[in-house]
């Protein structure tokens, strides 16, 4: 997984609430395990004025010239800004997939459906919980293409220009995050001490371990 440290970069304001992931992803992309090449088709019903199904090339679809991630001012956005319960609906990781395949990093919202949020943190995507009034804010500037710095050891978001926001995260997520490490990777630092317990329960209840 890859680490999370600092992010300074353009945010791009998703002005909807109850963004679902079948909206993030559609249902009938999610047909690999891969944790690649959903990136052109996130946010597909949103961002494409013609229907969209696996195998289309995207450069001969209609974009919709009206959803905000195809609007010139921000294109290259690494973070995006999103209302309440941004996430809710299935538990599949492949919105989240879909959502870093696009570029994105962080996601700065009032809330997150609780499994994906559980996702994001899992899979290197920053989830950043702020107040609703604070994202409101943000939403403002944002109209004029503003750039946030993310600084996920202090746990501070700032906007450029302004003061620094603080924000809260689980410390094991926060440690996880910053070292690049997934609960595979976690438990792959331990082996050492894995394979000696293997080992002394080998040798002290051997018919467990018939020949």
């Amino acid at each position: 997984m890859d680490a999370f440290t600092t992010l300074h970069a353009l945010a791009a304001p998703l002005d909807r609430r109850n963004v679902d992931t079948d909206a993030i992803l559609p249902k009938q992309f999610m047909k690999s395990i891969r944790r690649s090449g959903f990136g052109p088709n996130l946010f597909d019903a949103w961002r494409y004025l013609d229907p969209g199904e696996p195998g289309q090339d995207p450069a001969r679809r209609q974009p919709n010239p009206a959803f905000v991630l195809n609007q010139p001012r921000y294109q290259g956005a690494r973070i995006l800004l999103a209302r309440e319960n941004f996430g809710c609906g299935s538990s599949r990781e492949h919105a989240v997939w879909a959502l870093k395949d696009f570029g994105l990093r962080a996601v700065i919202a009032p809330g997150f459906a609780d499994i994906f949020h559980g996702n994001c943190l899992k899979n290197g995507l920053l989830p950043v919980t702020l107040d609703a009034a604070t994202v409101e804010a943000l939403f403002q500037a944002a109209g004029a293409g503003t750039r946030l710095r993310i600084d996920l050891a202090a746990q501070t978001v700032t906007p450029d220009g302004g003061a620094p926001i603080p924000f809260a995260i689980d410390a094991g997520a926060k440690h996880r995050l910053l070292h690049g490490l997934d609960e595979i990777e976690l438990t792959l630092r331990r082996a050492p001490g894995i394979r000696a317990h293997e080992a002394r329960r080998r040798q002290d209840e051997p018919w467990l371990f018939p020949q």
